[in-house]
């Protein structure tokens, strides 16, 4: 007996280091999705495709997906669909692979599954965490993402962040706030939009990268729901009947 709880104490002993560092981890703000907001999902649609589909792809998603979200095949067509694009079509980025890795280092993610990979939360607080960094390549790092690649394509909505590593983080702040590494983030507010209008767009494009993870989920929804209303109305009259049956002979 006890060689076995040597072994569980040796293995608690090696896991211990692994969650002290995930908790050194940023603490990431909740997510305000609501995949039944269509909405919300329609603003998140129309940022994807003005500014993410530029360079980032979603093959796994059609244009056509876009009705069950509550927009016509004639919106998508005048504000969303490429030029020479069909309804049919998969949400192809036009940049050339060879020049993506040349212009970017690397080809940037396809985002057609990101926010189940990545959860809703961290997508939320990567959008929200660009600051100036001028030692790197495009003047841009990430709070939640620490050397990210990626410029920040939506700085003049945002405007300029900065980060002071000097103040330590209090409690109380907003989590979004909390660094892999000690220190706070500032919003100059020269942006378009101000901080709360940013944010909402934010978790707009959110709620819509969440919906394009699996886009049947909310039909899936209502039939399990459907289902499980039929299962309940079908098996309550037999479960009392056979109540009945079972404590006949004690009543």
């Amino acid at each position: 007996m006890k060689k076995p709880i040597r072994h569980l104490l040796a293995m608690l002993a090696l896991l211990s280091p692994l969650s002290a560092f995930a908790a050194e981890g940023p603490v990431l703000e909740k997510a305000p999705i609501d995949i039944h907001d269509t909405e919300s999902l329609q603003r998140g649609a129309q940022v994807f495709v003005n500014y993410c589909l530029s360079c980032h792809s979603a093959t796994s998603m059609r244009y056509s997906r876009l009705t069950d979200i509550g927009l016509s095949e004639e919106q998508i067509k005048a504000s969303l669909l490429p030029p020479d694009g069909k309804i049919g079509d998969l949400m192809r980025v036009s940049m050339d692979a060879k020049d993506a890795k040349l212009w970017l280092a690397n080809n940037p993610p396809d985002l057609s599954v990101e926010a189940r990979s990545r959860g809703a939360d961290w997508i939320y607080a990567y959008l929200r965490g660009f600051y100036r960094d001028p030692s790197r390549p495009t003047g841009w790092n990430n709070a939640v993402f620490d050397k990210v690649a990626m410029p920040h394509v939506l700085w003049q909505w945002q405007g300029d962040q900065v980060i002071d590593t000097a103040r330590p983080v209090h409690a109380g702040e907003p989590p979004v706030l909390k660094l892999v590494k000690a220190g706070t983030l500032t919003s100059l507010e020269n942006g378009r939009a101000t901080t709360v209008d940013y944010d909402r767009r934010m978790a707009d494009l959110t709620n819509f990268l969440v919906y394009m993870g699996e886009p049947a989920q909310v039909k899936r929804q209502q039939i399990g729901y459907a289902v499980l209303m039929f299962l309940g109305l079908l098996l309550l009259p037999l479960a009392y009947f056979l109540k009945k049956e079972y404590w006949r002979d004690v009543h």
